[in-house]
């Protein structure tokens, strides 16, 4: 039976967590808050269950969901070739709005969706997604809404949407909290040699820049040389790793 958890109160919060943990279990979906938006939660390694959640979203397989997890050590055990750049925006920005596209790790036994060997990976600055993400490990998570509406602001306005193809509803007040703009995370495609931004969101390419000066904006291609050099060889054109639309509205 679909229930809602009121998680800014301390009781109700440990009963929905305990909930929610459980309903992953069992490979159903829950809605959780993050610093953005709400999101949709399943199983990330449950082919069922990742199903399940496209099909609540109104989603096929080629707009596989974003995986969140709950601190960054989590980066190597599902992504492999990462690079220092990635890296450094990792430790620079988690949790945060920032969301990386890398290779997946082969050997994971999993399959969001047509995702060309890439996982688009963050760790949101959110208590009660980071409390769940800690119980339940990495999670597939899209925007707690139907495909084409407004993403929810609240456990309410997705249950609105989704009803009863969710398990449980854990509601945190208004995302993204008062006073802060609602703005989807940045995507950056680090399945390159060159970083390069595929969404302008939260973490502006200024900011970026500060700690991996290379990294190119939404639209930009690395300048060509008339002979290679070490330093740009095997450059990456101007497509883009996996699919920049199948991130969350997040």
């Amino acid at each position: 039976m679909t229930t809602t958890y009121n998680c800014t109160i301390d009781d109700e919060r440990a009963q929905g967590l305990e909930h929610a943990q459980r309903a992953i279990s069992e490979k159903k979906c829950v809605v959780l808050p993050t610093d953005t938006v709400y999101g949709i939660g399943a199983d990330a390694f449950s082919p069922h269950a990742v199903t399940m959640l496209l099909v609540s979203k109104g989603r096929s397989r080629t707009m596989p969901p974003p995986v969140l997890i709950p601190r960054i050590n989590a980066l190597d055990g599902l992504a492999t070739d990462v690079s220092a750049g990635a890296r450094k925006l990792a430790e620079a920005f988690w949790p945060g709005g920032l969301t990386l596209i890398l290779h997946a790790q082969p050997s994971l036994d999993w399959d969001l969706g047509e995702t060309k060997g890439t996982v688009a990976l963050r760790m949101p600055a959110d208590e009660v997604a980071l409390e769940l993400l800690t119980l339940t490990g990495p999670l597939a998570v899209s925007s707690a809404n139907r495909t084409g509406q407004a993403p929810a602001q609240t456990a309410a306005a997705a249950r609105e949407q989704l009803a009863d193809s969710v398990e449980v509803y854990l509601e945190g007040g208004p995302r993204p909290l008062e006073g802060d703009a609602g703005v989807p995370s940045t995507i950056v495609d680090a399945t390159g040699p060159v970083l390069r931004v595929v969404r302008n969101g939260a973490v502006s390419l200024d900011r970026l820049r500060e700690h991996v000066p290379g990294v190119l904006g939404l639209g930009e291609i690395p300048m060509a040389e008339e002979e290679p050099h070490a330093d740009n060889a095997g450059a990456p054109d101007a497509s883009v790793a996996g699919n920049p639309d199948a991130a969350p509205e997040d």
